[in-house]
């Protein structure tokens, strides 16, 4: 009798180091490789905003036809799915009588709800959940609760022994479903595309991933990484790595493999060492997210006390589209808007002055960085909004960047924000007394968010 597999694809959009793949090779006759496009993510989130911008879904489609592309060199292809991943694999299921379902264990709550609900709808199967995400899995975490802050985790963790990352597989089961064309159903979205674009083009997929991981550590780049890294521009002065990280086109394992392997041939030294230090910053928040759940998304976070914050529309909407009273700041959030992209000091500056000078809650933030990074992943992103907003795992509590200092460190000559035309002069932080802003009543929708 022959036995059917099904691996649902997440953020794992790979075919290297995908424990799923290998595991399916040795067990099932054939096998569904899935990818459910849920109808939810074309509809507004909670915060009323897209939950992918024009340029993520730009990145996802590129991500999705590179790793059909690759399956089919292994004898397989991609279904996607126009459903929810429980009407779409329930079909799937009970379509070819499928008895084992893959997946990657994800940090997001949302998720984890959906392959709960998919083993309480199927309970005769048998499900497998593999650490592909992560540098280490679950099982071998040196405790049962994790830290409050990162310090003691890095302490705990950092000399653990990480697992080699796996070959891709040679060949694949074969599927029972025939290849259809999922690029006719795709969302269309245009986005916008200017000569600053092409300075920060990123390309989804495994293939130009592995491509930008090559070419980073063929450079001298990796022993510079602690004196360039907060630059607000430009392409060498981190690794870019990132919005593959987030689509799992690259596997952490991979890129730490390569860093020691980088070590052992060139030296290791601080800049070295702290790449493996910001790894180990993506790995906390990845555990932190499945600790905390849907607090992830909590105004308090996991705090006790609710920030000293509120939502203006006008103070966000400037905040948004870069014409608040701060330069810098202006600059960062048209550079983010343009490309899909900024900097890990740009992020640390836009956000203290969304939470800090704007006074704007701090998950309205949160949730226009899910709609227009590339690289937005769901643990790093709500958990360092929660650090900087002072309900997170930060032991010192809020963080408030001096904007002036930060501009006379990082852009002395305004040389970035002059690239960004960003410039401002005397612009009022309202253009009404926030006691007068005439109430939109479509704002009525988040009432019930602030009060979470």
């Amino acid at each position: 009798m022959r036995r059917i597999g099904l691996y649902w694809f997440g953020n794992d959009l790979r075919v290297h180091d995908n424990a799923n793949l290998q595991q399916a090779s040795a067990v099932v006759d054939q096998l569904l490789c899935v990818f459910c496009l849920d109808p939810a993510w074309l509809a507004p989130n909670p915060y009323g905003m897209a939950n992918l911008s024009a340029q993520r879904w730009r990145f996802l489609k590129e991500a999705l036809q590179d790793l059909d592309r690759n399956l089919q060199q292994v004898g397989q292809h991609l279904l996607v799915c126009y459903e929810t991943p429980l009407a779409a694999i329930g079909g799937l299921v009970a379509k070819h009588g499928v008895s084992v379902i893959y997946r990657s264990r994800h940090a997001g709550f949302q998720e984890r709800q959906q392959w709960l609900a998919l083993q309480k709808h199927l309970p005769g199967l048998r499900f497998v959940e593999s650490d592909t995400q992560t540098l280490f899995n679950l099982h071998e975490l040196p405790f049962t609760q994790l830290p409050k802050s990162f310090t003691p985790f890095k302490d705990n963790v950092e000399r653990l022994r990480v697992d080699h990352p796996l070959l891709p597989p040679d060949a694949l089961p074969p599927t029972p479903e025939p290849k259809s064309d999922w690029l006719l159903n795709f969302p269309v979205y245009l986005p916008a595309v200017s000569a600053l674009d092409a300075e920060l083009a990123f390309h989804g997929g495994e293939t130009a991933g592995k491509k930008q991981f090559k070419a980073y550590f063929r450079s001298s780049y990796p022993s510079r990484y602690k004196d360039l890294r907060n630059e607000l521009d430009g392409w060498e002065n981190s690794t870019k790595f990132s919005p593959w990280l987030a689509h799992g086109n690259l596997s952490v394992r991979k890129i730490y493999s390569s860093l020691r392997r980088y070590e052992a041939e060139n030296g290791a030294n601080e800049s070295t060492y702290w790449l493996y230090f910001e790894l180990l910053w993506r790995e906390y928040f990845q555990w932190y997210a499945h600790q905390h759940g849907k607090r992830l998304f909590a105004f308090r976070g996991i705090k006790v006390r609710k920030p000293l914050t509120c939502f203006y529309p006008e103070r966000f909407q400037k905040w948004c589209h870069g014409y608040t009273p701060y330069p810098l700041v202006n600059a960062c959030m048209k550079q983010l808007n343009a490309t899909g992209y900024m900097s890990n000091r740009g992020r640390q500056i836009v956000a203290s002055c969304l939470v800090n000078e704007l006074a704007v809650d701090w998950r309205f933030g949160a949730a226009y960085f899910e709609q227009q990074l590339l690289d937005y992943d769901v643990a790093s992103n709500w958990g360092n909004w929660q650090y900087l907003a002072g309900v997170g795992a930060d032991p010192r509590g809020q963080r408030h960047f001096d904007l002036e200092k930060q501009t006379r460190l990082y852009d002395p000559d305004g040389k970035f924000i002059r690239k960004w035309q960003a410039e401002v002069r005397n612009l009022p932080l309202d253009s009404v007394d926030a006691a007068d802003w005439p109430v939109d009543p479509a704002d009525a929708k988040l009432a019930s968010i602030l009060r979470a």
